[in-house]
């Protein structure tokens, strides 16, 4: 017996509400990264290790940034249904390829020299699919 559409909808629904939960559950990066604000840079640098890139803004004033890549495997699917013709019933399949996904992601703080040491002002939000 073959699965009717019914089925596969199911448990579309299924994944696409455990995707919003655990996006709903998850902390956005800037919710994390306003969290630094006021701390040394070290802080940052013990959390997710030494800074990607450091830029002299001005006298006093840096902005630190960390770069982050990952990828993500999106696997392929296969359905198939029952077709009707003329010269019997034929079972017609419809692939989709799967692919690696890259996402390259910038996370950046300013900061301010005090005693000698950089302190957390600000950060600059993340492009909305880093969040």
């Amino acid at each position: 017996m073959f699965t009717t559409s019914s089925g596969r909808g199911r448990n579309l629904i299924l994944k696409a509400f455990l995707a919003a939960a655990l996006v709903a559950m998850s902390a956005c990066a800037s919710d994390i990264m306003k969290n630094y604000v006021g701390q040394p840079v070290e802080s940052v640098v013990l959390d997710y290790g030494p800074p990607t890139t450091v830029v002299e803004l001005g006298p006093g004033e840096r902005a630190y940034q960390w770069r982050k890549i990952s990828t993500d495997v999106v696997s392929g699917s296969s359905s198939g249904e029952m077709r009707h013709t003329k010269h019997g019933a034929e079972y017609e399949v419809t692939e989709t390829p799967g692919y690696v996904e890259r996402k390259e992601c910038f996370y950046s703080f300013y900061a301010r020299s005090s005693g000698g040491r950089w302190f957390i002002t600000n950060f600059r939000k993340p492009k909305l699919e880093c969040e």
